[in-house]
């Protein structure tokens, strides 16, 4: 297989994501595609950047609060992943491979950078698309500013809180899914995400009574 990084025949697959999720064919279908990917055919791999790129920038930007960079991130994680694909050992699905290697390339770039926790950012950093975490404390907001709201509480959160929280409420991981993506147990999973809401919940108090005012 080819490995010519970011000038891989591939790449053009790649465009900055609509914001829309597009899962494509079923997982079963990624085998084969990597298996046509290892044999020379880059076309294939071409095709699990088309079916993969939406879900997961829509998963990192809320992981690392900024589009540009959740672009950045995605587009690095695809190229690590071509690769490496040689290393997949195929135990997991190849998204829950992918999402590892893009959580880790995030991680590395905030830890770069100092964050920004304003409400201001989160709008400019990731949008007014409304999204949903299963919690319901700031109903007079309309949806849209409740959105913004949200992204500024989620960008309080520690790394690891934010993490599971947007696996779980966002992208509708199961709990062993993020347990394999974060490399935790189970158990430990579920206290963070716990954990993770009760902070949320707090962050959105402070939104309510603000609005009150």
């Amino acid at each position: 297989m080819a490995k010519s990084g970011r000038s891989a025949p591939w790449s053009r697959n790649f465009r900055r994501p609509s914001g829309v999720l597009a899962f494509g064919a079923g997982v079963n279908d990624d085998a084969q595609l990597i298996d046509e990917a290892l044999a020379g055919h880059t076309a294939s791999f071409g095709r699990l950047v088309s079916k993969y790129q939406d879900r997961l920038y829509n998963t990192i930007v809320h992981v690392v609060n900024c589009k540009d960079d959740a672009y950045d991130v995605v587009q690095d994680a695809f190229v690590q992943a071509f690769i490496n694909l040689e290393s997949f050992q195929r135990h997991a699905a190849f998204y829950t491979w992918l999402y590892r290697i893009a959580f880790n390339v995030a991680i590395t770039r905030r830890r770069r950078k100092k964050p920004v926790l304003s409400v201001d950012h989160a709008r400019d950093a990731t949008g007014e698309e409304p999204v949903s975490i299963g919690l319901d404390p700031v109903d007079h907001l309309d949806q849209k500013e409740r959105a913004v709201q949200v992204h500024a509480a989620l960008a309080t959160l520690t790394e690891e809180y934010r993490s599971v929280l947007v696996l779980r409420e966002m992208d509708g991981c199961p709990y062993e899914t993020i347990a394999e993506m974060l490399d935790l147990p189970v158990g430990t999973v579920r206290s963070r995400l716990h954990r993770a809401r009760l902070q949320l919940k707090d962050q959105l108090k402070g939104v309510m009574q603000e609005d009150a005012k």
